[in-house]
């Protein structure tokens, strides 16, 4: 029984969130509803590719519950909250282990929820809460389930509602991100000892991914993009199958997922230990374009600004500004791309955790430099929370050569 309770437990505390702050998010998200009513479902086992990756909730869902097993289903009114479960299915529990079911005596203790029905009560729920409630809110995704169940009803998106309250993080959500972020520092480090002409990017790959694991880390929050050469000018790159050659720059994007929040980290260094003078030189631009736009960051700021002040300060040094080819910042949290809470246009606000992430990508050098930091929004600025890594040239150097 004890060991029960455990597994009952983890299930339920999903991202190292204490119970109390999921209930505080429902409460505002009810708040927020106005006269509306909010349906989200949760991932199934299916749609979450379990048997590849593991189980891995819809971000919106887990944000809101913290329940970490498939096919549930929330509704929110603004005068209850109630969770929907999956019947017992003892065929498939033999697969997949035993499950909270609604018609368990702990379901409410398990879940955190005072209201947990079966999942077939869904429908009958949702209508009746329509009866009293004018609008009804949805994930774009869910959208077409929606409306088969209350076709008469317009759908909102509920990713404007939730995004906004995502957006600012609390003290226990940086805290995990801060986790992630060290043992993303720690997994490059580990990287850059490895690195050599000769071996192949996925190589590379590897030792990032078995270090974030072992440091503690569930999984990586993406797959680690491990670009040399001319591979470092794609900007998604996911082959990681050249072969590293001497005097080629690397280009390592990845980032550890503790406890269900995400890190983000990018570093690019010389695969012989040493940059070429020209490599160096574009490097210092790029480092300096970051620079600029951390010291940008403050609130009513907007990542647009954040962009035009990296891309001025290349056009100043080097005329590399037209080399920049993607924005500079995004937010991070439950998903390495966090929800926005807008746009691109948005104002900054504290507690806003984002990434700084200037590049450039010169065809016809086959050259590709990135340079990307994690940061919080603070009251009159921003906090690196990635400042572990080293990024000044002379210190890669210095690391590399250590190995």
């Amino acid at each position: 029984m004890a060991l029960w309770g455990v597994v009952c437990a983890a299930a339920a505390a999903g991202a190292g969130i204490p119970r109390e702050e999921f209930r505080e998010r429902r409460v505002a998200a009810r708040k927020a509803l106005g006269d509306g009513v909010v349906a989200l479902f949760g991932r199934t086992a299916r749609e979450s590719q379990d048997l590849r990756t593991g189980f891995i909730q819809e971000p919106n869902f887990a944000y809101l519950t913290g329940w970490r097993e498939p096919d549930a289903v929330l509704l929110l009114t603004p005068e209850s909250e109630t969770l929907f479960l999956p019947k017992r299915d003892p065929a498939a529990e033999r697969y997949t282990g035993r499950r909270i079911a609604p018609e368990d005596d702990n379901a409410r203790s398990a879940t955190g929820f005072d209201r947990v029905l079966p999942r077939t009560r869904f429908e009958t729920e949702l209508a009746k809460a329509l009866e009293s409630h004018a609008r009804l809110y949805a994930l774009p995704l869910e959208v077409q389930r929606i409306r088969g169940l209350a076709p008469l009803r317009e759908v909102t998106d509920a990713t404007t509602l939730l995004a906004k309250q995502r957006a600012v993080k609390s003290a226990r959500e940086i805290e995990l991100i801060q986790r992630s972020t060290d043992a993303t520092i720690t997994a490059h480090r580990t990287a850059w000892q490895r690195i050599a002409p000769g071996l192949y990017e996925y190589q590379i790959a590897a030792t990032l991914a078995f270090a974030m694991l072992d440091a503690g880390c569930e999984r990586s929050a993406y797959s680690p993009i491990v670009g040399s050469g001319p591979n470092a000018l794609v900007l998604h790159y996911s082959e990681n199958s050249r072969r590293m050659g001497a005097g080629d720059l690397v280009l390592m994007d990845a980032g550890a997922e503790c406890s269900e929040y995400a890190s983000d980290i990018t570093r690019t260094v010389p695969v012989s230990g040493r940059f070429t003078p020209r490599q160096r030189e574009v490097y210092e631009a790029v480092l300096g374009a970051q620079k600029a736009a951390l010291q940008a960051v403050r609130p009513g700021a907007t990542m647009n600004r954040l962009r035009d002040v990296a891309r001025e300060y290349l056009e100043a040094h080097g005329k590399l500004g037209k080399y920049l080819i993607h924005g500079v910042s995004h937010d991070v949290g439950l998903e390495v791309h966090d929800a926005p809470a807008s746009s691109s246009s948005q104002p900054l606000e504290p507690g806003m955790v984002i990434t700084i992430e200037p590049g450039v990508y010169i065809p016809e050098e086959k050259l590709g430099i990135r340079i990307e930091d994690v940061a919080l929004v603070t009251a009159d600025g921003a906090k690196l929370l990635s400042a572990g890594l080293p990024k000044e040239p002379d210190e890669i150097e210095k690391a590399m050569a250590a190995r």
